[in-house]
């Protein structure tokens, strides 16, 4: 139920902000690519996920590189976390660790509450 949820959440969020500026809902100056770049940077943080993913499986073999936790966070914080929910849920990587869960979601608030106060404060 809860992995319906995020993804539904995940998507939903892309949709809003692809709709925003045809019902103009944000602001002139805002830039028109803002949803393409959220849009961009989603999808190379979920292949991101998918590639430590991979990583991961191969490590236990033979000694492989990983993405450190510290860049898929970066990649959430600067608008890529609904590919980061999207690959969480779907590819159940990074799903188990705590304290790698709150601060993508502290990475989730302030990207929801920076996109409202454009449309509420400006």
């Amino acid at each position: 139920m809860i992995k319906k949820i995020l993804i539904t959440f995940s998507l939903l969020y892309l949709a809003a902000i692809w709709l925003a500026y045809p019902l103009q809902y944000l602001p002139v100056y805002i830039p028109i690519y803002v949803p393409g770049y959220i849009s961009v940077l989603s999808a190379i943080t979920f292949f991101m996920y998918a590639w430590d993913k991979r990583q991961a499986k191969r490590s236990s073999h033979t000694k492989v590189n990983r993405t450190p936790e510290r860049t898929l966070q970066l990649l959430a914080l600067f608008g890529g976390w609904p590919g980061a929910l999207l690959a969480q849920q779907l590819l159940r990587h990074k799903s188990q660790k705590r304290r790698f869960i709150i601060v993508l979601w502290l990475c989730v608030l302030v990207n929801v509450a920076a996109m409202g106060g454009l449309y509420f404060f400006v």
